[in-house]
């Protein structure tokens, strides 16, 4: 088993070692590093904007380059959110809060050289993950049929409404028109239009671009458009000294360790990811430390922390879609989207079929990782220069990208009109308070659950006691019957709701 190990990883670094795919783990990096800069764009909409590129690419190399973008986002938003109080991106957060404090008291090497240090640990940590547990989830996917892969589904899409911020009622009412949306199109049974209303465009099924783009991208743009302009408390950004001391050593280590492993474990799980494993990890900080009062004022485990964790979970994320063919959050789904683009069906057949590629992509996890070890700290003083660039620059020119990119597509007007449609649906779902991330779980699963759940009962011959005889399907039927009783239960709703409001 040991030697296997070592055979696939030599075949991953043999393909993630060619010049090509360096240079695009590089390109990744260094968008990844600059979209979690810039404040208000984030690596959703940016992996959806960047979607069309990479069918011009070979798999391996467009997935390099998207994954690269995503954890190069986690490394990329601490540096604003430590030096100008702007959280570059979602998970970084937190970070402002005791990052900015160590900061403005003269510490800011220090904060930022704690937080390289911790997510690269945690990022080469959770790719272990990946190549520890890849092949035995992959084994146990193979015993998976289509009643199992139903039943898989419909625990993954639960457990994502439980982990979805806000209403409960919302997230169930998002996966549900996920899943209706999914299924627009031509039935390819019955050769029937369904909720296509005659509209040709459709009649081949919504496209995933126009939709990602539409409700991530163009959203985003008018979200931060309306937002008030965060006050820009610069410092100085000259680091003579940017080793941490001893004591900084002292008091992060642990908190580097606890944020590896909660977001190793909060990545795999469906709607999780690195947003909430940052606000998790923040959390588990203040509950464990002697005097609690020390963060909101500059404790260093509140930087450690939360950047181990958020990297950590942006690596493990990727075991569920590369194993099991569930994404676990919205990145995932866009990744998912892009490997069924480049066809390739994610899930078990990945590592037996294409081992190149999923060992491949475990390497430059590893590669990127150092990568942005190198690109981050000797270039602070160009992302914090990048903050002056006016939004009023910035945005047309994210809208130009977006709309190049839907009509390039298939060169075809009525893509651009059903963005719009979208993005004006995404701004109501914004103005609602709902989430659009369990929106995109549905849209991407749908037609996969319904092509499970139709085989399931052709084979069955209708009887829906298929799912309960599988032993596999019948195991994850009752866990996600338990996922729903504690959503019922009031007990668990409040701590829910404290929770997330913490």
């Amino acid at each position: 088993m040991e030697f296997d190990v070592i055979q696939n990883l030599a075949t991953g670094f043999t393909a993630a070692f060619t010049l090509k795919n360096l240079g695009f783990a590089l390109l990744g990096c260094f968008l990844g590093t600059l979209i979690g800069v810039l404040p208000g764009i984030g690596p959703i909409p940016a992996i959806a904007m960047l979607l069309p590129i990479t069918f011009q690419l070979e798999p391996l190399s467009s997935l390099i380059m998207l994954a690269g973008l995503y954890y190069g986002a986690q490394y990329g938003g601490s540096t604003t959110s430590i030096l100008v109080n702007i959280p570059g991106e979602a998970s970084s957060i937190v970070t402002c809060i005791d990052g900015h404090q160590m900061a403005k008291q003269g510490r800011a090497g220090a904060a930022l050289a704690v937080a390289a240090i911790g997510s690269f640990f945690a990022g080469c940590v959770g790719t272990v993950f990946i190549a520890a547990f890849g092949p035995p989830l992959s084994a146990l996917a193979q015993q998976f049929n289509s009643p199992d892969y139903f039943s898989l589904m419909v625990l993954g899409l639960t457990t994502a409404v439980v982990l979805a911020h806000g209403s409960v009622i919302k997230a169930v009412a998002m996966v549900l028109i996920g899943l209706l949306l999914g299924l627009v199109g031509t039935d390819t049974n019955s050769g029937l239009t369904r909720y296509t209303f005659n509209v040709s465009a459709i009649w081949e099924g919504i496209d995933f671009l126009p939709l990602v783009i539409g409700m991530f991208g163009i959203v985003e743009i008018v979200r931060n458009l309306e937002a008030t302009s965060l006050p820009r408390a610069a410092v100085s950004t000259r680091f003579r000294d940017v080793w941490p001391t001893r004591k900084d050593f002292h008091e992060s280590w642990r908190a580097v360790l606890r944020g590896t492993g909660l977001g190793s474990i909060l990545g795999i799980l469906p709607g999780g990811g690195a947003v909430l494993a940052s606000f998790a990890a923040y959390t588990v900080e203040k509950k464990v430390a002697k005097d609690p009062s020390r963060f909101g004022r500059g404790a260093i485990e509140g930087v450690a922390g939360p950047e181990a964790a958020n990297n950590a979970a942006a690596q493990t994320s990727f075991i569920p879609l590369l194993t099991l063919g569930l994404p676990s959050n919205a990145i995932m789904a866009l990744m998912m989207g892009a490997m069924i683009i480049q066809g390739i069906e994610p899930g078990a057949a990945v590592m037996t079929k294409r081992p190149d590629l999923f060992w491949g992509m475990v390497a430059s996890m590893w590669i990127g990782n150092l990568m942005l070890l190198v690109l981050n700290l000797p270039l602070i003083g160009i992302w914090v220069k990048l903050l002056s660039v006016p939004y009023r620059l910035l945005y047309p020119a994210i809208l130009m990208f977006c709309i190049i990119g839907v009509y390039g597509l298939n060169t075809n007007i009525a893509q651009l009109v059903i963005m719009v449609i979208f993005a004006g649906f995404g701004y109501l779902l914004y103005k609602f308070g709902c989430e659009p991330a369990p929106l995109v779980l549905g849209f991407i699963l749908g037609p996969v659950m319904e092509e499970n759940l139709r085989r399931s009962l052709v084979i069955s011959r209708g009887d829906p006691m298929v799912f309960l005889e599988r032993p596999i399907s019948a195991v994850l039927l009752a866990m996600t019957v338990g996922v729903i009783a504690l959503i019922i239960l009031p007990q668990f709703r409040k701590t829910r709701e404290e929770a997330f409001q913490e």
